[in-house]
């Protein structure tokens, strides 16, 4: 995985990637079977709540962390499986594209991006949903039996990892 320069063609190439991936994203029965093996009940459940193209992302970032030598830290799996979870609404929905759009943006080229975005009709509360998600989803994880540590994991997914596990998360997260 290689760090790209914001608003580099590599960069654009790679937020555009992930808007068609969020388009068409769907998780194959036998993709959610394996989960099965190694995921306890409780937080498949937390899985299966996410929004369809959350749970792609997820499955995603899992495949990622394997090639990457976090296929022996099953914590590590969790956080990049549920990373995402508390990006869903109350009520199931999910956050929509347009303000993953902005705050993606908002990331690259200031806060800005962001605070212009809020004067959109219904965005404010989806911006901070997503400002705010690493939080929801560890507290998620924690609440369906997660451990602290795969917690710890997500919640510092929004900052600077504490270690080598943390960093291959971040960079997975980053490549899908």
């Amino acid at each position: 995985m290689s760090i790209q320069r914001t608003g580099s063609p590599a960069w654009w190439a790679t937020k555009v990637r992930q808007v068609r991936a969020h388009i068409t994203a769907n998780v194959g029965t036998g993709e959610r079977t394996a989960l099965d093996a190694w995921v306890p009940a409780p937080l498949l459940e937390v899985f299966d709540a996410m929004p369809v193209a959350d749970r792609r992302h997820g499955l995603d970032v899992v495949t990622s962390l394997r090639a990457t030598g976090g296929d022996d830290d099953r914590e590590l799996l969790l956080a990049g499986l549920l990373h995402d979870c508390g990006k869903s609404t109350t009520n199931g929905r999910g956050i929509g594209l347009l303000p993953r759009i902005a705050w993606s943006l908002g990331e690259a080229f200031g806060p800005w991006v962001i605070r212009l975005a809020r004067h959109l009709p219904g965005l404010s509360a989806a911006l901070d949903q997503l400002g705010d998600h690493a939080r929801r989803s560890a507290e998620l994880v924690l609440a369906a039996g997660g451990s602290t540590r795969t917690a710890d994991l997500i919640r510092d997914q929004a900052g600077r990892p504490a270690d080598r596990a943390g960093e291959l998360l971040r960079l997975a997260d980053e490549a899908n």
